[in-house]
Parts: structure tokens; sequence; C-alpha cells
């Protein structure tokens, strides 16, 4: 983060930068540690390191917006100010979960913080966002709606569909890609031709910005300006936020395909860890002091602790509460 840039923000935007990216990255590791313990079913996917995209773009949009998520999404309910209790309970499968226990780690929503859900089918949640989108234009609101993805997702006919409908009518819709390199353990290049995603906006005569992902200031600025083209109704613009995954593709996944592009690819991109580097820059500026970092730290720890107790505690949901929430009230 360039001095300039500190200078721009105040010191309690810079912490809330910082208390999210925590928030979310205690979040997984929490996560990660009950489902190595077995108290977790099924399995989860993780998007330590890739905080300071979820973060900047989650600060770039208002609480009446509208977004979609990934099967990587509890990094997005959490930076959009959903309650650790309730998401770490969905992934319990809990009665007191977010879904009461039924969508788990790949399909938390929780419509009044305007999510709309997360996905398990790869770019199935774009076409989602895109209606949304739709919706807000048509009723004459000045609402946004996000999608966000991995890179591969953006080989799929969802993706191409959803941008060229956003374009033609002007829809007020972000389109955010996560680009760290893999989809499940297949190189970005072995399946695309150009080292920008974002390239293929062109195709639509819209914005698209190729962003560092592991700078929450340098996404949050990105986001923040396609926010504001999308309320003004100038419509979609797609953002590339290069990021990477600290684990595999899931839990348990060795990852030993990275060693492909070298063996110390982890390693280097570990070293531009955003939490660290937006705390020293902060620190370095004097802006906050070790004293400040120190006290979010303990309150996040504390917070997502007392997230875990509670989904250890709650109940799972009866067997018989598979038949409800599947039909409106009344449709048979």
């Amino acid at each position: 983060m360039a001095e300039k840039k500190k200078e721009m923000y105040s010191k309690e935007q810079l912490l809330e930068f910082y208390r999210t990216m925590v928030r979310i990255r205690t979040f997984e590791e929490k996560a990660a540690e009950c489902f190595t313990k077995g108290m977790l079913a099924g399995n989860i996917h993780l998007s330590i390191g890739q905080e300071a995209a979820e973060a900047g773009a989650f600060a770039a949009i208002g609480p009446q917006d509208y977004f979609t998520s990934t099967h990587r999404g509890h990094g997005h309910a959490i930076a959009r100010g959903a309650d650790p209790k309730l998401a770490m309970a969905e992934l319990f499968g809990k009665k007191t979960g977010y879904c009461k226990g039924k969508g788990g780690s790949m399909h938390i929503m929780a419509m009044d913080k305007g999510i709309l859900g997360a996905n398990g089918i790869v770019g199935g949640e774009i076409p989602i966002a895109t209606g949304a989108a739709y919706s807000a234009k048509y009723r004459g609101t000045d609402q946004v709606a996000v999608s966000f993805m991995g890179d591969s997702a953006t080989n799929e006919g969802t993706f191409h569909e959803s941008i060229n409908m956003a374009a033609a009518w002007d829809l007020p819709c972000i389109y955010v890609i996560e680009n760290n390199l893999y989809g499940i353990s297949v190189d970005i290049r072995d399946v695309t031709n150009t080292p920008d995603l974002a390239v293929r906006a062109q195709a639509y005569n819209i914005p698209g910005v190729v962003v560092d992902g592991m700078d929450v200031v340098a996404v949050y600025e990105a986001a923040k300006k396609a926010v504001e083209r999308a309320r003004k109704g100038e419509g979609p613009t797609l953002i590339e936020c290069k990021t990477y995954r600290w684990q595999g593709h899931h839990v348990g996944d060795p990852a030993t395909y990275r060693k492909r592009r070298s063996e110390t690819e982890k390693e280097d991109w570990m070293k531009k860890d955003p939490i660290p580097a937006l705390k020293e820059a902060v620190l370095k500026a004097g802006i906050a002091s070790e004293e400040d970092f120190d006290k979010l730290d303990r309150l996040v720890e504390d917070e997502i602790q007392a997230a875990v107790q509670f989904a250890v505690d709650s109940e799972y949901p009866p067997a018989e509460d598979a038949y409800t929430d599947v039909f409106q009230q009344g449709t048979l």
C-alpha cells in the first residue's frame, strides 16, 4: 500500500479492513481445526490467503446490495457481516445455522444480509447475481449486485451469457474474479490463453480491471469505482483480483500440483500475506498502534471461539425437518 494511499484513509477504516481480514482468517482456521478433529461432516474449502480480495470488495457495497458466492464462500459471508455463530453452526449442520443446517459449507444463504447463496456449482452463482441486478434496475432502486467467482468459472457458459446480458442492458452488476491460479488442481494457464482474465471484458465492451488481490486498499478502490459506476446506470464491471489460497482445494488436499510452477510457489505468495502487510504499513505510517491491533486480535479470537462453542452446543435438526423448506407453503 503506497504511502499516499494510506493518508487517504482514516484510522477507523484501515482498522476495519484489518478486522475483517482477521475475522475471515480466524473463522477459516477454526473451521479447519474442527474439520480435522472430525467435528464437521462433508468437506470444506477455505479462503485463507484471499482475505484482502473479500474484505476490500465488501467494504465498497452497502447493506441494501446483493451478492452471490462460491463453494469457497465462508470468507464472503463473514466479510459481509454475517454472524459467525450462525455461519459456524451451518458448517456443523446444526439447526441454529443460517440454513437450519441444510446448506452446510457450500450453500450459506442469509437474505437479511443480501446473501443470495453460495453455490457448489462452478459458475452457478453468476446468473443469480445478474438476475438480482436486473431486478434492481427494473424496480428503479440504486442497489447493485456482486458476483464472486473463481478463475475457472470464467470458462463456463454462465459467465459469458450473464456478462453479455448485463452489458447489453447496462445492469448494475459487478463481477469479481478471485484468481488464485487453480481450478481444483488445474493450472489456469492450461485452460486459458491469456495471463489476465479481465481482458475478457473487452468482448462485451465493459471495463475490465486487474488488481492486486493481496492489497485490500487496491481491491477496495477498484470495487468502489465499479459500484459508483453501476449506481449511476453505467452498467457492469469485471474485476480480477490476483490472489492465492494457502490451502489446497479443500482441507486435506496436499496440493502437490503447485510444484509444477515453482518449488517455492506457496512460500513466495505467503510473503505477500495481506494481513501483516496492512498492519506493517499502518504502523509505519503512525496511524495506529500495536495496542490497537492486539485489541482487535483478542476480540476476534474470542468472537470466533464463541462461534465454535455455539455450534458445538447447538442441536442437529430432527429427521422430519428434511421435508420442510422444500416447497413454498401451500403449493403442494
